[in-house]
């Protein structure tokens, strides 16, 4: 009866967590589905060619006002990649594109503090700026372009973008927000995994896992090497945890709540993309050789990036240093979350409207649905594609159609027999 005690608890905690945040991500995704229905992926193909100051910084805007998946801003930076972006500019785009989100920083303000999503936001520029140094020296030239060979000329291109029109007449018509609309709910299923992996598991850490475990992984008391040693296994936590995106803040304030060090959060969460699955991704694209590169490059720039924004903060004397009894109230009450979520609830409804009436209000035109997540997919921007029944199908990522012409191989295997 014990156990089954605790169970309870951790699932009653990870619901709970998720009522607390319920209206950010709503809101998040909301904004998000709008800002990827107004901005064309054409322009920043155009945009993203050279590593100058002005690439970067263009790739770190274009990066912001993307998805947050994970596995979709890998494939998008392949594809930046291969249609003649630079390598440096493609991987800042794919950093800001998970790190630098709107959805991300709501989620983190609601459910850590404002210290951590300014934290999220301060660090990873700085992380971006980090990693354009150091790749100066560990990434060559000649090795990625290697790898640009190996992708091909890549790409899907059919003119599909051109029938989106102009940002300004967009979002004045009922189809932009209609796609707008589409966008959010497409994301949402997208990423439905993670979040509730993510929530479920920092709902039983929370419970089960008592604060001595976490001291005996997470170094205290050891001034600034009980840091570093912090900011080092935040992402290793991160890799083997294989959660990616919003799915990994319950998690970072499960650890939080268990003793590890501000900076070992941050390093945590900028970790989503260099977890296990995403590596094996990244091998795919470019080869061992150059995976390794970035793992090491990514994990020296995360880590790095986590040290200096937590004695950042602690100079500027904003560091967090309260930390909860518990990681969200575990019962409901008539407060400001609760008048939030019915609030959100309602606009949730009308987004729902939007996105289901999407044809009749003239929307849809140039994107397709990837059958594996769920994705919106821009058609004339596909990462990848497949021929299925003699129509095309369009993927967010090759991560979605290797597993879609897996199960179309199982399928055929079983109808075989």
């Amino acid at each position: 009866m014990h156990v089954l005690t605790d169970i309870a608890h951790s699932f009653r905690e990870a619901f709970f967590m998720f009522w607390v945040t319920l209206w950010a991500l709503i809101l998040g995704f909301g904004l998000s589905g709008a800002v990827q229905a107004f901005v064309s992926r054409s322009e920043m193909e155009q945009r993203l060619g050279r590593r100058g100051p002005r690439e970067i910084t263009r790739a770190t805007l274009f990066g912001a006002a993307s998805s947050s998946c994970s596995y979709a801003a890998s494939a998008m930076a392949k594809t930046l990649f291969q249609r003649g972006a630079d390598f440096v500019s493609s991987m800042v785009f794919m950093f800001a594109s998970t790190n630098l989100v709107i959805e991300l920083g709501i989620v983190l303000w609601v459910l850590m503090g404002w210290e951590f999503a300014l934290a999220e936001f301060v660090g990873g520029a700085i992380m971006i700026v980090l990693f354009v140094l150091l790749a100066r020296v560990a990434l060559k030239r000649r090795e990625t372009e290697a790898a640009r060979a190996g992708l091909g000329a890549g790409g899907h291109e059919h003119g599909a973008g051109s029938t989106r029109g102009r940002w300004r007449e967009r979002v004045k018509s009922p189809a932009g927000w209609a796609d707008a609309a589409s966008y959010t709910f497409a994301d949402a299923k997208m990423l439905r995994r993670e979040m509730a992996f993510g929530y479920l598991v920092a709902g039983f850490l929370a419970v089960l896992v008592p604060v001595s475990f976490w001291n005996e992984i997470f170094l205290t008391g050891h001034g600034f090497w009980t840091s570093l040693q912090n900011v080092i296994v935040g992402p290793f936590i991160a890799i083997i945890s294989f959660v990616c995106s919003v799915g990994n803040v319950p998690l970072a304030a499960a650890l939080w709540h268990g003793g590890i060090s501000f900076g070992g959060v941050i390093s945590f969460i900028f970790a989503d993309l260099i977890t296990l699955p995403l590596l094996l991704i990244y091998r795919r694209y470019y080869g061992r050789r150059l995976m390794l590169k970035l793992l090491a490059t990514f994990w020296i720039v995360m880590s790095a990036a986590g040290l200096i924004v937590e004695y950042l903060f602690r100079g500027l004397g904003i560091e967090p240093t309260h930390r909860p009894d518990v990681v969200a109230p575990t019962e409901f009450s008539w407060n400001y979350t609760t008048f939030l979520n019915i609030v959100f609830l309602v606009v949730l409804a009308g987004l729902w409207w939007l996105a289901r009436n999407q044809q009749r209000l003239g929307g849809g035109a140039g994107y397709a649905i990837d059958p594996v997540c769920g994705m919106q997919v821009e058609i004339a921007n596909a990462p990848a594609a497949a021929e299925h029944d003699g129509q095309t199908v369009w993927f967010c990522s090759d991560h979605c159609r290797h597993r879609f012409e897996e199960e179309r191989a199982r399928v055929g295997a079983l109808a075989g027999r």
